[in-house]
């Protein structure tokens, strides 16, 4: 879910507001993500510039092929939406093309990935992947260049007056999985990753536990790209089990690094009463469920917490289309990855802005400008209606841009990730009371 921590000297409790992103980041001889289009990222052809009848310019960036959390479906889902809106007549007759790049997990490539957007004159960085917002909003900010649909993953995103998020990122997954957990579990721990992004979780999680009348979790550090978690598995184990009399639960946020841990933990948890385990989407998948036994796996009973309906869901059809004419084969756009579901809501977002313009000039301005003017976006039902505003509902607690707070709960039943509940979860309450100071 989230990279290395670099420095740990430098741990960010607060939330990164404005005067955070501006900062300058990164010197000038630093390591090159992408320093050309022909490492370290993609271009689905076509000329530069967005005004006129020139293309469109876009960039999507995610992390590929780290030994951390990977989310290389993004950049591909990307390139195949491209196709597919290119093959029936661009937006508004324009050609749209996508430029991708890898964000490595790293600092210093994040912030070559947005100056490259900067230098191609994209009009909007879509459905991105990156926990380094001190690094790639700065040079986006300079250039004007707004940030649709970032993953969620940094509370920068919630701050940021170019960010327009398109989910409540991990605050509402957090304090949603929170409130689920208060009714049922005794002590519960948090096992997350010892980098700064990770500092942020204890607190969200806590905002829902709190609100369900629940004692806050217990915060377990570990390493984000570890190859085992066998004492990090005792550790919680003996924390959670403390109560004789009510169930304890466990709760691993590790992104990709989720999957080992449970490995760890499905050998150690015989020696120990029984507990439960929570998680949310983004640690947690069908994929993960199958690798860990399935209905005599750990997550059998377990809640987990999502931005959208399951991926069965008929309203996620439009996105599978895509998938069928443009990218049949492709294994690694999965379409119940949320990733892959972010990056196809915050395209159809950005599909509706250019259309908004009608034949005006599609810039980073005029973008923006339609956006802060208080367009209202729907995405077919996956989304409530989104419409952004600089001092919304959770302004109070650093969350300005957080328009979106509905969650999903779902639940592992006989090895099948399933609904919970009808509808999804409104997490405002819960964030309202949020101690992330």
């Amino acid at each position: 879910m989230t990279g290395r921590r670099r420095n740990r000297s430098t741990s960010l409790r607060g939330l990164p507001g404005r005067s955070r992103t501006t900062r300058t980041a990164l010197g000038a001889g630093a390591l090159v993500a992408c320093a050309s289009l022909a490492v370290g990222c993609g271009i689905v052809p076509g000329g530069t510039g967005g005004s006129g009848d020139d293309p469109i310019t876009v960039m999507t960036w995610a992390p590929q092929e780290t030994a951390a959390t990977n989310k290389p479906g993004m950049p591909a889902f990307a390139r195949a939406y491209a196709r597919w809106i290119n093959a029936h007549g661009g937006i508004n007759g324009r050609e749209l093309r996508v430029l991708t790049c890898n964000d490595h997990n790293d600092s210093v490539a994040a912030a070559k990935c947005a100056r490259q957007a900067v230098k191609e004159k994209a009009v909007a960085v879509v459905g991105s992947y990156s926990q380094y917002a001190d690094a790639f909003f700065p040079p986006l900010e300079g250039a004007g260049i707004p940030y649709i649909g970032g993953y969620g993953i940094t509370n920068t995103e919630f701050t940021s007056p170019l960010s327009y998020p398109v989910n409540g990122g991990q605050p509402a997954l957090l304090a949603g999985l929170g409130n689920a957990l208060a009714e049922t579990c005794g002590p519960v721990t948090l096992i997350r990753p010892d980098t700064i992004a990770g500092d942020q979780l204890p607190a969200l999680l806590d905002s829902g536990l709190t609100s369900g009348g629940h004692a806050p979790a217990l915060d377990q550090r570990a390493e984000e790209d570890a190859t085992e978690y066998d004492g990090q598995s005792e550790q919680a184990l003996q924390r959670t089990t403390t109560d004789p009399v009510e169930q304890g639960c466990v709760v691993p946020a590790l992104g990709d690094r989720t999957n080992t841990f449970m490995d760890s933990f499905r050998r150690a948890r015989q020696d120990y009463p029984e507990v439960r385990t929570g998680s949310v989407l983004g640690s947690v998948d069908q994929t993960t469920i199958n690798a860990t036994g399935g209905e005599s796996g750990p997550y059998e009973g377990a809640y987990v917490t999502g931005w959208y309906p399951a991926a069965s869901d008929e309203r996620w059809d439009a996105m599978k289309k895509v998938i069928q004419e443009q990218a049949f084969g492709d294994n690694s756009i999965d379409p119940a990855d949320a990733g892959v579901q972010t990056t196809w809501i915050a395209y159809t977002v950005f599909k509706e802005i250019v259309e908004s313009l009608g034949d005006g000039e599609v810039t980073a301005d005029t973008i923006t400008g339609a956006l802060d003017g208080g367009l209202k976006v729907g995405t077919g039902g996956l989304t409530p209606t989104l419409q952004w505003k600089f001092q919304d509902k959770l302004a109070s607690v650093g969350f300005p841009r957080l328009v979106n707070t509905e969650v999903t709960l779902q639940v592992v039943r006989q090895g099948r990730l399933v609904s919970a509940s009808r509808g999804s979860v409104d997490t405002t309450q819960a964030l309202q009371n949020a101690d992330v100071a």
